[in-house]
């Protein structure tokens, strides 16, 4: 029990200190004037992709301009997820590809998250490692409804197969949360990467 209680207060911790070094990745500050000039249709078009085929969050984020800076945007964006219904919100998570599943083999993930798991080495898993990320998939989905979603960028493959494991454990509404926090961790390290390299 006392593991568990340990475990639950470092995951808490990294949560709540993740968005704080994640903005601090970023490469300097970002001049906020011409994203705050956007008009919708255009910051759709650079940010749309931010959240995984949603973007219904930057269009609606759109409307909290002016910017302060990039993590008042983010803030705004994930503001837009969190007041969202929860049937948007299940939409957004169904969204995300399987780790290493069909879209991957198939190569119709966005470009996003082929980098992404590809960060993770998870585009050249060893044939039983893959048959138990298959595994994984389809018991995760099978009990939850919706894919694990981590952000890999975060972790090493051996990290993300022990996190699975370990989340196939907790209850629907434990993993609901789970995702959604690591969709916010996620789309903050896609903005700070399309802002540095733009």
């Amino acid at each position: 029990m006392t593991a568990r209680i340990l475990h639950a207060v470092s995951l808490a911790l990294v949560l709540l200190l993740a968005p704080a070094s994640i903005a601090n990745a970023a490469a300097g500050p970002v001049d906020m004037a011409p994203i705050n000039a956007m008009d919708r249709a255009a910051f759709v078009v650079k940010f749309g992709a931010i959240f995984e085929k949603s973007p219904w969050v930057a269009e609606k984020a759109w409307e909290k301009r002016p910017f302060a800076n990039l993590d008042d945007m983010h803030a705004a964006m994930v503001a837009v997820a969190k007041n969202a219904t929860a049937e948007q919100q299940l939409a957004l998570l169904q969204s995300h590809p399987d780790l290493a599943g069909k879209e991957a083999q198939a190569g119709t993930m966005t470009a996003s998250s082929v980098a992404e798991q590809a960060s993770a080495g998870l585009n050249s898993l060893s044939a039983a490692e893959l048959a138990e990320l298959t595994h994984l998939n389809a018991a995760y989905k099978a009990k939850f409804g919706f894919p694990f979603i981590i952000a890999v960028r975060m972790h090493t493959k051996e990290g993300i197969f022990s996190e699975f494991r370990r989340r196939l454990q907790n209850d629907t509404q434990a993993e609901f949360a789970n995702d959604l926090q690591n969709v916010y961790i996620i789309t903050r390290l896609r903005l700070n990467k399309l802002l540095n390299a733009s």
